[in-house]
């Protein structure tokens, strides 16, 4: 890989990992554009643990307020929430988890095709829509709960489906049970830490295992690059959602699924 293809596609990566957008739609799109061939196991690796570290950082006192409370005997109620909180993230990532596990192979075999990812990218953009224009917004994450969490956590293994995007279905399932977008993304955000983990950890092990060799300059320029943009997209996003809430990245969703059924005709 050349080094404009490594800091483009994991500026990519990195932005549209926390986006309701599809970041495999972008990716494709991109290597379309500019003639590239696929990225790799190894850049896949690398823009995961980019992508994990910038929630990490971004959500580092969210996590610290979790570990607290587990380590410490519960005196308080935010202490029951936080230890609440890490709970629904685990039972919620289940279903995701298991799904990867199982499909895995399936999934890459049959469902990498352009036509998928941008049927599914208009789909999907659709359900989001629906759900931000119809439902309450009255949640808070202060009214989580098991089977909510639960929900979501479903959704999320719908995102083993190119095109689906993780985050866009996480908050559409979020938007669907009354949570405002704010929150929808944040519960989002969080779930995508073992997610993110577990396939940083199955590509790790690939790679240790000799499927693949390393350029460790290319590593890590993929890594710093995608954390770069994953920390600054949560940010950002966070803050457009109280300006102009989702409608626009509906609006995204339809102009690149088409862009994409434009280019394989």
């Amino acid at each position: 890989m050349t080094l404009l293809q490594i800091i483009v596609l994991a500026l990519i990566q990195g932005l549209t990992e926390f986006l309701p957008v599809s970041s495999s739609a972008h990716l494709i799109l991109g290597s379309k554009v500019f003639g590239w061939p696929d990225q790799g196991l190894i850049f896949d690796v690398a823009t995961h643990l980019g992508t994990l570290v910038a929630v990490f950082i971004y959500f580092r006192q969210e996590l610290l307020d979790m570990a607290k409370a587990w380590m410490a005997p519960v005196a308080t109620d935010s202490d029951r929430r936080h230890r609440a909180m890490a709970v629904y993230l685990a039972i919620a990532s289940i279903p995701a988890l298991l799904a990867g596990a199982l499909t895995h192979n399936a999934v890459e075999f049959y469902l990498r095709d352009v036509r998928v990812i941008a049927w599914t990218t208009i789909g999907f953009g659709l359900l989001l829509w629906i759900a931000d224009a119809r439902c309450s917004r009255e949640r808070d994450l202060r009214q989580i709960n098991l089977p909510r969490a639960l929900m979501i956590g479903l959704a999320q293994a719908f995102a083993l489906i190119p095109g689906v995007s993780r985050s866009g279905v996480t908050i559409t399932a979020g938007r669907f049970l009354g949570f405002s977008p704010d929150a929808a993304a944040r519960f989002s955000f969080l779930l995508a830490i073992p997610i993110i983990g577990a396939a940083g950890s199955y590509g790790a092990l690939r790679v240790l295992g000799g499927d693949a060799d390393i350029d460790w300059i290319q590593f890590a320029l993929a890594m710093a690059f995608s954390a770069l943009a994953g920390w600054i997209c949560i940010a950002a996003f966070l803050a457009l959602l109280k300006r102009v809430g989702l409608a626009p990245f509906v609006l995204y969703r339809m102009v690149l699924g088409l862009a994409l059924l434009w280019i394989i005709q």
